[in-house]
């Protein structure tokens, strides 16, 4: 559905271009924004290779350990189903802490790998469990300390000042994790 959208759209402004004479606008317009996004995509390069490394030091140093261990009594309570020993709620862990640290990408693969546990776990294949449920909740809300990959975004595309979004973030993060865990125990009551 969304390939129809674009198409709507970037045939509709050709079309609308050519009836009053402004192709050349449409044409620099393209080319133009092909090399800011080509500039944007190495700038990006640069800052996701030193966040993973980051990441990666902090896996390495041990911290990473640290981090689980606080997130462990509040992924107790929000995954009550999953065996505090099982590969789902280390896989959680390590997600949770990667999307605090604002590392999206990082996070990723562990939030493909908690689901695939989760799903060892469930009885009904065919349905999400629980567990599930809050799981994509909470990665939907976007729990982040650090907006990493936003600060490099905003520093390639030339910002004066990247991190001025902190605070903001912090507190729109905040919210949003909050509504999602209501929400997410609200349902799963309304649910049995």
């Amino acid at each position: 559905m969304v390939n129809y959208i674009w198409l709507f759209f970037i045939v509709g402004g050709i079309l609308f271009s050519l009836f009053n004479g402004n192709i050349d606008d449409v044409t620099n317009a393209l080319f133009n924004s092909a090399d800011e996004a080509v500039n944007l995509s190495i700038g990006l390069i640069s800052i996701m290779s030193f966040w993973l490394g980051i990441m990666k030091i902090i896996e390495k140093s041990g911290l990473i350990r640290v981090i689980n261990k606080i997130l462990t009594p509040i992924a107790k309570f929000l995954f009550p189903d999953v065996p505090k020993d099982h590969p789902a709620m280390n896989a959680i862990l390590m997600n949770m802490s990667a999307n605090l640290l604002g590392m999206g990408n990082a996070a990723t693969p562990f939030g493909i790998k908690a689901m695939q546990n989760l799903q060892e776990l469930n009885d009904k294949k065919d349905r999400a469990t629980d567990s599930m449920c809050t799981f994509l909740a909470i990665n939907t809300s976007s729990i982040t300390l650090i907006p990493t990959t936003v600060l490099g975004i905003r520093a390639a595309a030339g910002s004066q000042e990247p991190t001025e979004i902190v605070g903001t973030t912090l507190i729109a993060t905040l919210c949003s994790a909050i509504a999602a865990i209501s929400a997410d125990k609200v349902a799963r009551k309304f649910s049995k």
